[in-house]
């Protein structure tokens, strides 16, 4: 390669041997694994989808598969397994190539928020119906952020049930009640 070369894909014409470069200009360095997996992410994040993937295909190991135009109870959990676990490969690998720390940024009062906004809405969508249910789930996990701006939660909120009630219960037909009492 010649000096000018090197410039246009940003490498200094001083590199030693330029026969340690990879193909389309990278350097051998590049592709070098970061060994440091425990404090990893993306690996982490990979081994996670992995791992519920092959969880879904081995649970729906014993439903009938059916074909792609007659699908049977099997064939959704497996094929979903086993895009979960494509995914995950590629994650892992990403992770092991870049080697991005875990940053632990651990909010006690949004994980508390979440968990009392799903409790509420099981119990809201038992004894009120889907409307006041989800509008109190929607709240309460936007509620959990930091930048809890009201007029823009509240629009969020009736914007996401009108169009979950049209969807869910007007378009797919599901039995639930909008409103208990109504």
């Amino acid at each position: 390669m010649s000096s000018d070369e090197f410039k246009r894909r940003g490498i200094s014409p001083s590199t030693p041997d330029p026969s340690t470069l990879a193909p389309f200009g990278f350097r051998a360095s590049d592709f070098e694994m970061k060994t440091e997996l425990r404090n990893n992410k993306d690996f982490w994040a990979g081994i996670m989808l992995i791992a519920i993937g092959a969880v879904s295909i081995f649970i729906a190991r014993s439903y009938p598969f059916g074909s792609t135009m007659r699908m049977g109870p099997g064939y959704f959990p497996s094929m979903l397994g086993a895009i979960l676990v494509l995914f995950g490969t590629y994650v892992t690998a990403n992770g092991m190539r870049t080697g991005e720390k875990i940053a632990v940024h651990c909010s006690l009062r949004a994980s508390i928020v979440l968990s009392v906004s799903l409790v509420v809405f099981g119990v809201l969508m038992t004894y009120a119906g889907f409307i006041p249910a989800l509008a109190a789930l929607i709240f309460g996990s936007a509620s959990a952020g930091r930048e809890f701006k009201f007029v823009e939660i509240l629009l969020l909120t009736l914007i996401l049930t009108t169009l979950s009630a049209a969807v869910f219960i007007s378009g797919l037909g599901l039995p639930y009640p909008l409103i208990k009492g109504f």
